[in-house]
């Protein structure tokens, strides 16, 4: 076979960049799935449920903090020595920090140490993860033919789908098969320790790819910045700031959508967790479809049109997500996560190919991460945590208010952003 072709050549690097980023968001659900149903409990002092929902919720929130660091350090060595090392490494942080959480022992067995350490790997997961998203959607873009950016880039949204789809399937199984006591011994940990076979495999892939063309024509053009951050923050502030607005939408309809909507299911609601897995499962299906309509729909129009009208619908769906979940029925469920996630799918299908286009090359690793990641500090680590403060303070019906909210900030950063070619 002659590796060379360029049908191969593209083949690889679609599947580095979704098989990559697939695992690194399977690791980072795992957790999420596991905040919602035994971190609290297993993990701080039991003399308040809903104190131990929160401290959950902000163990999950720590990562997001961390992802900006992460992305500040991994895109200085992205835009300096290329993107495909730079990945490799971010994979193995994320997986080892992954990986370990399986062995951590409980609150019961070693006080406050457990979520001490819990919290050191959760941030080894997020600064992980701060690297990986914005490295992989360069690596289809840099490697995309003109006129079809978009539906190149989504090659790394559709990891998210993806992602959750191996992890919550794996809860589900867990969950039908094993008792919960078992489950809450043993069983939750089954996930983290098989997230090592599927970083194996997301190293064997991208080890087999090589450098983005965009970025071998940038070197010979000229040296790499010193320092990425200083000359990003200096000639381009303005894009920062509208990209960090541009993907909070993206965040609060996800995290609403599957942490949150899963805790308050399962604990409020009282549906069983195996059954509230199944459905988000069936809506991560509407998730990947909306991903896959607007990588069309951006090539044919332009993916600002299409993060525009996702962030308009972010804020209609807000307004009915609170009344979706407390209607205690399992097909409004269903309908609302459904329609939360499609509209998600919509924000965060074109930000692969949005994102890219607002810095030159010599800068792009650091300012796509940079934005994506400061934007999911409000959209992933505080809207959820919003949510459950509404919950518990005025009800579950004003949580989408949280979602609205997101839906007019990402608008307005998509309209603000400067328009290049």
């Amino acid at each position: 076979m002659n590796t060379a072709n360029p049908f191969v050549v593209h083949a690889r690097v679609l599947m580095a960049s979704l098989v990559g980023t697939a695992v690194e968001f399977y690791d980072f659900y795992i957790f999420g799935t596991a905040a919602a149903l035994v971190i609290g409990p297993l993990f701080f002092p039991a003399e308040s449920q809903a104190a131990q929902t929160l401290l959950a919720l902000m163990t999950f929130g720590i990562a997001f903090f961390a992802r900006p660091v992460g992305a500040v350090a991994f895109g200085h060595f992205g835009d300096r020595i290329g993107r495909k090392s730079t990945l490799v490494v971010s994979l193995l942080l994320m997986g080892v920090s992954t990986f370990l959480v399986a062995f951590l022992p409980g609150y019961a067995v070693a006080g406050w140490v457990a979520p001490a350490l819990l919290c050191l790997l959760r941030f080894g997961q997020g600064f992980g993860l701060g690297g990986e998203w914005g490295g992989a959607s360069l690596l289809a873009v840099e490697n995309a033919p003109k006129g079809m950016e978009a539906r190149f880039g989504i090659a790394a949204p559709l990891g998210a789908p993806l992602g959750f789809l191996f992890a919550n399937g794996l809860f589900l199984l867990l969950g039908l098969f094993l008792s919960e006591s078992d489950f809450l011994s043993w069983g939750w940990r089954v996930p983290f320790l098989a997230s090592s076979l599927l970083v194996i495999l997301g190293l064997w892939i991208r080890l087999r790819i090589g450098e983005t063309p965009a970025f071998k024509a940038s070197l010979e053009a000229a040296p790499p910045p010193r320092v990425p951050l200083g000359k990003l923050l200096a000639d381009h502030p303005g894009a920062v700031l509208a990209g960090t607005m541009g993907v909070i939408a993206c965040f609060s309809l996800f995290y609403l959508a599957t942490t949150f909507a899963l805790s308050f299911a399962t604990t409020k609601l009282g549906y069983p967790r195996e059954t509230v897995l199944a459905i988000q499962l069936g809506a991560d299906v509407v998730f990947a479809i909306g991903i896959v309509v607007s990588g069309w729909w951006s090539d044919a129009a332009s993916p600002r049109l299409v993060m525009a009208v996702g962030a308009a619908l972010t804020g209609l769906v807000g307004l009915g997500f609170g009344s979706g979940l407390a209607a205690g029925s399992l097909p409004v469920l269903f309908l609302t996560l459904s329609a939360t996630l499609f509209v998600m799918g919509l924000c965060y299908g074109p930000i692969g190919a949005w994102l890219p286009s607002l810095y030159p090359v010599d800068v792009r690793y650091t300012g796509i991460s940079l934005a994506f990641n400061l934007g999911g500090i409000v959209g992933g680590a505080l809207a959820p945590l919003g949510a459950a403060w509404l919950a518990t303070n005025g009800g579950v019906v004003w949580t989408g208010l949280v979602l609205t909210a997101a839906g007019v900030v990402t608008l307005v950063g998509v309209l603000m952003a400067p328009r290049q070619a």
